[in-house]
């Protein structure tokens, strides 16, 4: 068949459809956000067994809800998305799919996720509602007046752990708070590295999300430097509060002080190099960070 009757093939389109929806969805970003969220179950000192079922239902849950959140996102950035290089190709901002489709496969994923997550209890689907909220409606739009909106959007982009929390101890203790304190820090210097690299295409589309206003500068970078600063204190907190050992309070601290090492790098280099470095270490730190506080779990 020539490449034009594959294109219009059934098969094809079905596809195609699927991968814009992959993308509408952001499945990767979904993923590590989902990720955090099954770990912080896990630790909970009421889980003292691997469930399949229920580590399931709030894998599925979480990304249907954190779909949602990125497809209203999609639908209410379209113009944005269309004038930056990296988003350009999303399925809202190329015309390959309306706002009003994106936002009715939002709502459906949001009404869905939550009904699975109140599987667990009215907490956790509660939380979920309100971290779509947050990032949906008052982070995204709040991206083109300043850049507390990463301070705002790093809420939402921690809630997971306290979903996750929630579900696995049918409550909200110290435990949880921990875990959403140190994604809530950990966001910082990842964002900032993510902003820093991509500064051009996001100052040309209205955003303010570097904390300088005049963007890749010595305060930005230094900004980085402290908050990756403030994950040492977090970081040793679940060893003292009893959630893991000494091992993985090692690992924590290596992790920790070779974040703090890039953001410094990048506080002396001042260059896009070093900010993909910081981008790349927080992708690596917190899997690595909380796999060790599973694997070094206290019994409780």
């Amino acid at each position: 068949m020539s490449p034009e009757t594959i294109k219009q093939s059934g098969s094809f389109k079905i596809a195609e459809k699927l991968k814009d929806y992959m993308l509408l969805v952001k499945f990767n970003l979904s993923f590590m956000v989902v990720f955090s969220a099954v770990i912080s179950y896990l630790l909970a000192p009421k889980v003292k067994e691997y469930d399949w079922k229920s580590i399931i239902l709030l894998f599925i849950g979480g990304m249907l809800v954190t779909g949602s959140a990125n497809a209203i996102n999609q639908a209410v950035e379209k113009q944005t998305d269309a004038m930056m290089k990296r988003t350009a190709n999303r399925p809202v901002a190329s015309g390959r799919m309306s706002p009003a489709e994106a936002t009715s496969f939002a709502v459906i994923c949001g009404l869905a996720g939550t009904m699975l997550l109140w599987h667990f209890n009215f907490l956790t689907a509660f939380l979920s509602v309100v971290s779509l909220f947050f990032y949906a409606f008052i982070y995204t739009p709040l991206k083109k007046v300043s850049s507390v909106a990463v301070l705002v959007g790093a809420v939402p982009g921690a809630m997971p752990c306290l979903i996750g929390w929630a579900a696995g101890n049918d409550s909200l203790s110290a435990g949880g708070w921990i875990l959403f304190a140190l994604q809530f820090f950990w966001q910082f210097p990842h964002f900032w590295a993510i902003a820093w690299i991509a500064h051009k295409d996001y100052t040309a589309a209205g955003f303010k999300l570097l904390p300088s206003g005049e963007g890749q500068t010595k305060y930005s970078a230094l900004q980085a430097v402290i908050y990756s600063l403030l994950l040492l204190p977090v970081g040793i907190m679940p060893y003292f509060n009893g959630m893991s050992g000494s091992v993985s309070l090692l690992i924590v601290l290596v992790a920790n002080f070779f974040m703090i090492g890039q953001c410094v790098r990048l506080y002396r280099e001042m260059t896009i190099q070093s900010a993909r470095r910081v981008m790349f270490s927080s992708y690596i730190y917190l899997p690595v960070v909380l796999l060790a506080l599973l694997i070094d779990k206290v019994a409780n």
